[in-house]
């Protein structure tokens, strides 16, 4: 089964480049399937890794950003994957 996780989150006011690096420099303590990195409009960063595990597995995930580097809370969702395109 893959499971994809997905993490998204807001940057503060002019620190978008700041979190988008912040980001990608987050080593995870074991290495998915596959990762991407996203930004979209209003400082918004996604980062979703897929991983070869049962939906309910303990999986690492990146963690919070330092206060003040986001406008809000994380959002984290998982997803198991259907099917193949």
């Amino acid at each position: 089964m893959t499971v994809a996780l997905m993490w998204e989150a807001r940057a503060a006011a002019g620190r978008g480049e700041e979190l988008l690096s912040w980001a990608r420099a987050q080593e995870l303590p074991a290495r998915p399937a596959r990762r991407e990195t996203f930004r979209a409009p209003q400082d918004r960063v996604l980062v979703i890794t897929w991983w070869d595990a049962p939906y309910d597995a303990d999986l690492p995930e990146l963690p919070e950003p330092a206060d003040g580097l986001v406008t809000r809370a994380v959002h984290r969702w998982r997803f198991e994957s259907l099917e193949d395109a």
